[in-house]
């Protein structure tokens, strides 16, 4: 063993020693890392930096622009919303529909960006039907890793080893190479997982950093039994007149807040002002104060069909409708004025339907009490509406949004623009006519042109921490080939398994890599040992892809401990998970993956 060896491996333990302990963050550890391996002279200063300049650092870049895309026009929360009305309140087919959809979105965009978009859907699920979040969250973050072992692009460690491939002058994978096998183990995970969520804790969990959910202002402000969706027939005398000929917007008794209007290819939400025009086949949301108000002689009255409401006062339409709570000032022009006389809420289509004054809360006569300093309001009314009103800051003060405000949708009718996109850059891959990485700028541009997202969303997207280390930990497999650390592990291997065939050999290269990727995140997992499965493919004379194939399904296996990858971290404090829910969890589930990897990649990737 060389001096140059001694000198890369001491610095590489450092490095595992720092990810360890968490200090520092990961991407200073990689940052640090740059500055120290050119000391050694194994590699200069241009080696080192030279992970700026990698295809592959661009598109990981890319992938996480046109995962935000997805976000921003509410393509994500779409499938999220299909899934709470599917599901219903049978555990099993929601934690099917959840690990399925959850495996499949994260085919195609950051799976840490997918599971952050869950976490809020099963915290909702959870409310709505009473299931305990903790056993929904933990099969999330399983079909979130799982993922990364179905597209090419679906996680950063398969570019990591598909680079590494090409630097060898091999072909690279497909789009979908990875997907036999990512198929049959998310089915297994999924099965898997109907039996081991027994084992995780069953105290429900609430998210949302002490934020109140629209489900608690409903118990709060005593909002059961006021909503109703009134569909307008063609026959409706409503139809072509405005709203204010229904008597809805600023009667005491009831009040139309929103409406739905379905489009060719989008459903939009509208304000409910008194000029708003009514049209057939609009869903009128109303809000009645009164019991005494006669629904159904109203629908008689103007040809209306009532529609079923699934959840507590429109909690099932979050996506579209909010609530909001705010608190009068002093100076607001507001003070002594009625919900009637306000022209600042009639102006941003919003309703109060609560009122707290003190330790009171008053549910009837709203719209006629004379408001007073320092009185609490609860708004109802669309999203973009309650977003207008925070830029006031003047009338209203405390504004105050309920969890689901952190999902709100900047853009949804570029959703199909968005979709678009996705399906473009996925058949540019498909293709092979440009390059990956290139079909991915092209995407980003794309989204860029449509307004699916701007620039500086787009540069806020990025997870540069992520690329930092990535570009920081390939050094490490420059210098460890230069010195002969690479041939040395790979000797190491044969030298244990390498009389018994080549399935043990996968095997432990499974083993080491997943053994790895329990203290180092399995982004620079692959990183270390992508160049240590290409070099015991050349030892043994076989094809490197079934080798690099281990390497990039085991740096997805990271089931067993929260730190193994930010899919777990997510879901451990959301979830109330202890590191020993992971273990009793993950460690058999990662057993299985090992198994099937080593029986499948052989048999579709021979070596």
């Amino acid at each position: 063993m060389s001096s140059e060896l001694i000198q890369v491996l001491v610095l590489l333990g450092v490095a595992i020693a720092m990810f360890v302990s968490g200090r520092p963050r990961l991407d200073a550890v990689a940052l640090i890392m740059i500055v120290l391996l050119p000391v050694t002279g194994v590699i200069d200063v241009n080696e080192a930096l030279a992970g700026f300049s990698d295809p592959n650092i661009v598109l990981v870049a890319a992938l996480f622009v046109l995962g935000e895309g997805l976000v921003r026009t509410g393509v994500a929360q779409s499938v999220g919303d299909w899934l709470v009305a599917r599901g219903g309140s049978s555990e099993t087919r929601l934690l099917v529909l959840l690990m399925l959809a959850v495996g499949l979105m994260g085919s195609f965009m950051s799976s840490t960006a997918v599971v952050a978009i869950f976490i809020p859907i099963v915290m909702r699920i959870a409310q709505q039907t009473g299931i305990a979040a903790s056993q929904l969250l933990m099969p999330v973050s399983v079909a979130g890793l799982i993922s990364g072992m179905m597209t090419l692009v679906a996680t950063t460690p398969n570019l990591i080893v598909n680079g590494e491939l090409m630097r060898h002058g091999a072909e690279g994978f497909g789009f979908f190479a990875f997907t036999p096998i990512g198929v049959p183990v998310l089915v297994l995970g999924i099965a898997y997982m109907l039996v081991a969520r027994r084992r995780l804790p069953s105290e429900s969990t609430t998210a949302g950093g002490g934020r109140p959910s629209l489900n608690d202002w409903v118990e709060q402000y005593k909002l059961h039994d006021r909503a109703f969706r009134l569909s307008v027939e063609p026959r409706s005398p409503l139809v072509g007149r405005s709203l204010e000929g229904l008597g809805l917007t600023d009667a005491s008794d009831a009040r139309v807040i929103a409406l739905e209007r379905q489009h060719t290819l989008r459903r939009e939400v509208l304000r409910a002002s008194a000029d708003t025009e009514v049209r057939a086949g609009d869903i009128l949301l109303l809000d009645v104060e009164s019991r005494d108000f006669d629904v159904p002689r109203l629908c008689e009255r103007y040809a209306l069909h009532m529609l079923p409401i699934s959840g507590a006062y429109f909690t099932d339409q979050s996506r579209d409708v909010g609530m909001a709570e705010a608190i009068i000032p002093v100076d607001s022009t507001l003070v002594g004025t009625t919900g009637d006389e306000s022209r600042l809420l009639a102006q941003n289509g919003l309703t109060i339907v609560g009122l707290r004054r003190g330790r009171v809360t008053h549910e009837h006569g709203l719209e006629n009490a004379r408001l007073k300093v320092g009185d609490t309001l609860l708004l109802v009314g669309p999203w973009q509406a309650i977003r207008a009103l925070q830029s006031d800051g003047h009338d209203l003060v405390g504004l105050s949004l309920p969890q689901e405000g952190r999902t709100l949708i900047p853009v949804p009718r570029r959703a199909p623009h968005a979709v678009f996109c996705l399906l473009l850059v996925i058949g540019l891959m498909l293709s092979g006519v440009i390059p990956n990485v290139q079909a991915a700028i092209v995407g980003c541009l794309l989204m860029g042109l449509f307004r699916c997202i701007d620039l500086d969303t787009a540069y806020r997207a990025i997870h540069w921490r992520s690329l930092i280390l990535i570009v920081g930990m390939l050094p490490f497999s420059l210098a460890l080939q230069r010195t002969g650390g690479i041939d040395l592990a790979a000797d190491g291997l044969l030298a244990l398994v390498g009389d018994f065939g080549i399935r043990p050999v996968l095997a432990s290269l499974f083993i080491l890599t997943a053994g790895i990727g329990l203290v180092v995140s399995n982004t620079a997992t692959a990183v270390l040992m992508a160049p240590v499965a290409l070099a015991l493919a050349k030892h043994l004379g076989a094809s490197p892809y079934p080798f690099a194939m281990m390497v990039a399904l085991a740096a997805s296996a990271g089931f067993l401990t929260p730190i193994s990858s930010p899919v777990n971290t997510l879901v451990s404090t959301a979830g109330n998970y202890s590191f020993g829910d992971f273990v009793k969890v993950g460690l058999p589930l990662a057993i299985m993956v090992g198994v099937v990897s080593v029986l499948l990649v052989p048999l579709l990737l021979p070596p």
